[in-house]
């Protein structure tokens, strides 16, 4: 007759069984082995009861819990790895360090950048024309450049160094090298601009190409926190630009430093400063470790023939178009309103301030779009944030247009200020959707020339329009030189320092009939407007679908 199933014998049976597994030796690791019950029958499935004295199994000798399993070893593993991805991990310590070298990096960075972007335009304004200043803008088209060294960087290194840190060390000594040497003649050239115009297009040129490097991202930061790249970038770079840009121009106004009893700061001075600093991170980077690539030993030509399949993947080829016309409606915005804002009387301190307000919510944009950006769609941020930047530039274009003589009322430059964070926060969402988007479908085995390739053609949308935006100004410009109350003589343009001396040596006073600046802004918000609702957005839309697989051509 068989035993009962649940019977005395049976049940002495299974306690002495669990007593042996209990006593039984640990393996070679130290780690309790977690019993597999390969049971299908219930049967056959003993439930001890919880007391104090019977402790579950597990790593955690803390958890008084008994777990039953009907799975073998191989799905119980990737059930463990299920749930491990369905946790949220706190970030560790090493992308915490990394996140802050990040965002030095691209500290530095702004500093050679945004002077030739943003500082020094306002400081030559009144002495040259917006063909002159057209010249100058030239200076950031060196972004684009980086696209075809960019393979060097990827394929030429030294191991000692690491493959960023090999060109991140010896371009941040030149940049501060560079600076240090402008800085010398910084404040003669811009008192006289027209005839160093050349010189100082030159020099700016060559510090934004030094600039350049990016790739660093994808290796730094785990997987899991790619997406705060660009929340790196975007604090970088905006405090970078408001060292460069607000602190700057404020600090060199005459008005600002007579009013607060300090003395000026002159160019030469703050390049100075940048230099040292620059020098500084050079040689704290050189007791920075960097992490090791994968193993790929590339080749030049290799390089760029990786570079050359990259572009040759169908939605990579859309998407460098959607950032070669994605910027046209904000164009005549970022390099003209301020000027005019300037020009009709804004003061440059004030426009400083502006700035400076500004800052904290760039910074929170940033934040906010490297957590809106997680996920499978970071482009949502990026298309949400389109409208209310058209909005917002439409407003800014009404703002110049309707500018009350100097002095402005306080309630006047309460709404430049709201106009300018608004539109600022608007533009640091878009910038981080995208930038994010970015480091989600790059590659990181050839990471730095994907980061590069988008890069490049993002800001080529922001530039090569620039140039034209600025001679537009000048073409659809209509001035005439005011001689007495009866005569007028036709003006080639009422901006610059040689257009007011030569209607003046005719005795005249210059005078602007029509500004060519708001039908370059009806120009490019026309062409916005019908781009963002025809492409745009259906195009990005798309984009973000296909998964990350298809963009890579190694991994």
């Amino acid at each position: 007759m068989p035993d009962h199933p649940d019977g005395p014998i049976q049940q002495r049976r299974r306690r002495q069984g669990y007593q042996d597994e209990l006593n039984s030796p640990e393996p070679a690791n130290g780690q309790k082995s977690r019993p597999e019950a390969l049971a299908t029958s219930l049967e056959s499935i003993s439930v001890q009861p919880r007391t104090p004295r019977a402790r579950a199994w597990g790593e955690d000798e803390q958890m008084d819990e008994v777990e039953l399993s009907l799975l073998d070893k191989s799905g119980q593993e990737d059930a463990d790895d299920m749930g491990e991805k369905g946790v949220k991990r706190p970030m560790s310590t090493r992308d915490r360090r990394a996140i802050v070298l990040l965002i030095i990096l691209y500290l530095i960075q702004g500093f050679p950048v945004s002077p030739s972007v943003r500082s020094l335009p306002f400081l030559l304004r009144e002495h040259l024309s917006y063909s002159q200043l057209a010249t100058f803008s030239l200076a950031s088209y060196p972004y684009s450049l980086k696209l075809f060294w960019s393979p060097i960087v990827d394929a030429v290194y030294t191991p000692k160094l690491g493959r960023r840190k090999s060109w991140i060390i010896p371009m941040q000594f030149l940049v501060g090298s560079i600076m240090m040497i402008l800085s010398f003649s910084a404040d003669k050239m811009v008192q006289n601009p027209a005839e160093y115009i050349n010189v100082l297009t030159a020099a700016f040129t060559t510090l934004v190409v030094l600039s350049a490097t990016q790739g660093w991202a994808l290796t730094l930061l785990s997987e899991e926190n790619l997406s705060y790249a660009s929340t790196c970038q975007t604090i970088g770079l905006n405090t970078g630009y408001l060292l460069s840009y607000t602190v700057f121009l404020a600090l060199n106004s005459e008005a600002f430093a007579k009013k607060w009893g300090i003395p000026r700061l002159e160019l030469s001075a703050y390049l100075v400063f940048c230099s040292m600093i620059s020098f500084i991170i050079t040689v704290w980077l050189l007791f920075e470790k960097e992490d090791e690539d994968e193993d790929v030993n590339m080749s030049i030509r290799s390089a760029y023939k990786t570079m050359w399949d990259i572009c040759r993947l169908k939605h990579v080829q859309t998407l460098l178009t959607v950032h070669l016309f994605a910027k046209i409606a904000f164009q005549a915005h970022d390099a003209v309103t301020s000027l005019k804002m300037v020009e009709k009387g804004l003061g440059r301190e004030d426009m400083a301030v502006a700035v400076l307000i500004e800052f904290p919510f760039s910074i929170l944009g940033g934040w906010l779009a490297g957590r809106w950006s997680q996920g499978d769609r970071p482009l949502d941020a990026w298309i949400k944030s389109y409208w209310p930047r058209l909005i917002l530039t439409l407003a800014s274009t009404l703002t110049v247009y309707y500018f009350p003589r100097p002095p402005i009322s306080f309630l006047f430059f309460v709404l430049i200020i709201i106009e300018t964070v608004a539109a600022s926060f608007a533009a640091t969402i878009q910038f981080g959707g995208m930038a994010a988007f970015h480091t989600r479908v790059s590659d990181p085995v050839v990471g730095g020339t994907y980061m590069t390739l988008f890069a490049t053609f993002s800001n080529l949308g922001g530039t090569w329009p620039r140039y034209f935006v600025l001679k537009g100004v000048d073409f659809f410009s209509v001035a005439s030189c005011q001689i007495g109350e009866d005569l007028a003589v036709q003006a080639t343009e009422c901006v610059s320092d040689h257009g007011k001396a030569a209607c003046a040596e005719l005795g005249g006073q210059c005078v602007t009939d029509r500004d060519g600046y708001y039908t370059v802004s009806g120009i490019c918000l026309a062409l916005g407007l019908l781009s963002v609702v025809f492409y745009m957005i259906p195009t990005a839309r798309k984009l973000q679908a296909i998964p990350p697989s298809r963009w890579r051509v190694f991994s």
